[in-house]
């Protein structure tokens, strides 16, 4: 008898062979005349080792890979014999260094559960959170939110409970709940995750928020170039709403709430909540001034509860097991975990869930190994592709909000892109203008017209032919980037000044400075 085999349909498993694997085990299982029950789940997030195949066993399960369509005849000769004497053979998944040491909350069910499987998830805890929220009635569960710590995963990390409070607070006809999984920072991949993997996740958490709040609609607005994302969802609305999850009665509640999926043409500047209303409201997306807030005025007018995805799947959780459960995870007021992803030039790609604390190091070289490229560690871009550069002397700084502030730095969303001392910090810098420049919504001046000047200042500063010269543009750089940063409407033109002035700090000499005229 065949054992029960484990195989993500994740689109990073597929984009690396996984559907191969999956035909070539459905072939041969046919023509060995086994019979073969091969389970479809999510992604565990041990990226590197995709496609990674699992298989029950009494201990638990047991992990191959990465495997291609070309180890199946070897594998299955070994699963009718020896298991683990598979050359790919991993031993149990769960006792894994990378994965036994994390924290898993948002991602318990990562790489376990069938994405659309609605039995898959009651039976890990699933809609525990909506029941909760249902007993006991709106104003406790805001109040479970807000003592709960939750800060919006997004990038602002703004205490979530009081953006409840407030949309709770506001009298209208009309609330609604926007989930932003407009994902668009390099190296981020969590919310992609969630979405393809533990949908239904998602759906409790909008839910929730929306009963609680006093909203009857929400919009998940979801980047184009996430067509599995996009798929899984609408999917997994229709299940629900089946299910009597979402609908007039949510739950015998009898209360309304329902949602669906909105699609973006992929603008960068859609990740910022205001332009993304714009954007749900067929116009273009263009920053909006504040206030008034989304919370008081959002989509079409009406106060409006916009959250991250990671932010919206923590809420059933915190339901379930109390605010307290939830805060004893974390430090100082960055509080519960934190999903960080490791990508570029790293050993060991993918997902890291832990409690905040840990430090940047432990993170890079712990569970990334280093680079893959086995050269030493130049830097780290912490928090997406307007993110500062860390160097390693930094990186025993906790991931922390606060601590990363004090570092001129943020987290953002979790994402960490780690570089070798090859990668050329002038050039990084002179992208950072460059994206800013063709991703500007063209609102403000700073950003507009700062970004584009600037990547003239440092093409003018890496031709400059004398040290003086190059000091000159140095400083009218810095100028720009100060004016960038305090002036500009959104985070978008404000924040490209964190690599450009962080790759100047740390490493002068790729733009040709001597360190102490770079400090000044």
């Amino acid at each position: 008898m065949m054992p029960t085999l484990y195989l993500p349909c994740d689109s990073l498993a597929r984009a690396v062979g996984a559907d191969e694997v999956a035909v070539a085990l459905a072939t041969q299982a046919r023509e060995r005349n086994l019979p073969l029950d091969l389970q479809r789940t999510s992604s565990r997030g041990l990226y590197w080792l995709e496609p990674l195949l699992e298989m029950d066993s009494p201990q638990g399960r047991i992990g191959f890979g990465p495997l291609t369509a070309a180890d199946v005849t070897s594998l299955l000769d070994a699963l009718q014999g020896e298991p683990p004497a598979h050359p790919l053979a991993l031993g149990l998944v769960e006792a894994l260094p990378y994965l036994k040491t994390q924290q898993r909350l948002l991602f318990a069910r990562a790489g376990i559960t069938r994405p659309l499987s609605l039995e898959d998830y009651r039976a890990h805890g699933g809609f525990e959170g909506l029941s909760r929220a249902i007993a006991l009635g709106g104003e406790h569960t805001a109040t479970s939110v807000f003592e709960s710590g939750l800060r919006g995963r997004g990038g602002a990390a703004f205490p979530a409970g009081i953006k409840w409070r407030t949309v709770r607070d506001t009298q209208a006809a009309q609330k609604y709940i926007v989930c932003n999984a407009d994902e668009g920072d390099s190296g981020t991949f969590a919310d992609r995750m969630l979405m393809e993997g533990d949908p239904f996740l998602l759906i409790e958490g909008m839910t929730i928020a929306g009963i609680t709040v006093g909203a009857s609609y929400g919009y998940i607005y979801v980047r184009s170039e996430y067509p599995q994302a996009v798929a899984t969802l609408r999917e997994a609305l229709d299940i629900a709403r089946s299910a009597g999850c979402l609908g007039a009665n949510v739950g015998g509640s009898g209360l309304a709430f329902d949602m669906e999926v909105r699609v973006g043409a992929g603008a960068y500047i859609c990740g910022e909540e205001t332009a993304l209303l714009d954007s749900l409201e067929g116009k273009r997306g263009i920053v909006r001034a504040k206030p008034p807030i989304p919370a008081l005025q959002g989509l079409f007018g009406m106060p409006t509860l916009v959250h991250n995805v990671l932010t919206l799947a923590s809420v059933p959780l915190i339901l379930a097991k109390g605010a307290q459960f939830y805060r004893d995870y974390g430090m100082g007021r960055s509080l519960g975990t934190m999903p960080f992803q490791l990508a570029g030039n790293i050993r060991h790609g993918g997902l890291v869930e832990r409690a905040f604390g840990l430090t940047l190091r432990e993170l890079v070289e712990v569970y990334g190994g280093g680079t893959a490229s086995g050269r030493p560690l130049k830097a780290a871009q912490v928090g997406g592709p307007l993110g500062t550069w860390v160097p390693p002397s930094q990186f025993d700084t906790p991931l922390d909000y606060e601590a990363f502030a004090a570092l001129g730095a943020m987290l953002g969303h979790g994402g960490v892109v780690v570089a070798d001392d090859s990668l050329d910090m002038a050039r990084m810098a002179r992208f950072a203008m460059q994206f800013c420049a063709e991703e500007s919504c063209g609102k403000c001046t700073p950003c507009r017209i700062g970004s584009t000047r600037g990547v003239e200042v440092i093409d003018r500063l890496l031709a400059a032919p004398e040290q003086s010269g190059r000091d000159e543009q140095a400083i009218i750089l810095k100028d720009l980037c100060d004016t960038m940063q305090y002036g500009s409407l959104c985070a978008l033109g404000g924040m490209t000044s964190y690599p450009v002035l962080s790759a100047l700090k740390h490493f002068p000499a790729d733009f040709g400075l001597q360190a102490s005229e770079a400090d000044q």
